[in-house]
């Protein structure tokens, strides 16, 4: 491969990025930064509980104090050190997430949609954040109008590429590879 795959991973609260993200490490040895991991450093060290309103309120107020750019010139300088050929960055939120990361050579978008309610039945399969589990349909939607969930879609409305996530892994994982063959064609 001549040059680097770099993927922007957007969706919403469990439209699928983490396993799509896995699928791609598994498959591919795609490399992985995910915005949440600097978040969830900070809070471990801050000995604050990992739950979803404890990430949105830390990336909310990081933003706030360090400009709206902050995590995404983490997110690049992690990417443009990384001697890795195909990356992964999972978590795309804000469209200055996506303007900052757009200047890294190779650095294409991909939206995955899931209708609302197989993304809640999702999130209370999962345990990624501490409150997944208890989360009620009203908790769920009323997370959704939350600062850090609401840009989504606008962001997703410039991907690359879109992933409809509402059938069986294997379909999921056919689109995937569908995306990277496209771009190693290209790379």
């Amino acid at each position: 491969m001549s040059a680097k795959i770099i993927l922007g991973i957007i969706g919403e609260m469990g439209a699928g990025k983490s396993t799509i993200t896995s699928y791609l490490k598994e498959k591919y040895g795609a490399v992985t930064f995910r915005f949440s991991d600097m978040l969830g450093d900070i809070l471990e060290r801050l000995h604050i509980e990992p739950a979803r309103e404890n990430f949105q309120d830390l990336s909310t107020a990081l933003r706030q104090t360090f400009g709206e750019d902050i995590m995404s010139q983490v997110i690049a300088r992690d990417v443009a050190e990384a001697a890795a050929d195909f990356i992964i960055t999972e978590g795309v939120r804000r469209p200055t997430d996506v303007a900052y990361l757009r200047a890294l050579p190779g650095y294409r978008l991909v939206s995955l949609v899931a209708a609302e309610r197989t993304r809640y039945e999702r999130l209370l399969k999962r345990s990624e954040k501490t409150d997944d589990q208890t989360k009620t349909w009203a908790d769920f939607q009323k997370e959704g109008q939350k600062e850090t969930e609401t840009k989504i879609k606008e962001v997703a409305a410039g991907a690359d590429f879109i992933v409809d996530n509402n059938g069986p892994l294997e379909e999921l994982y056919r689109q995937m590879d569908e995306i990277v063959a496209k771009l190693r064609a290209t790379a």
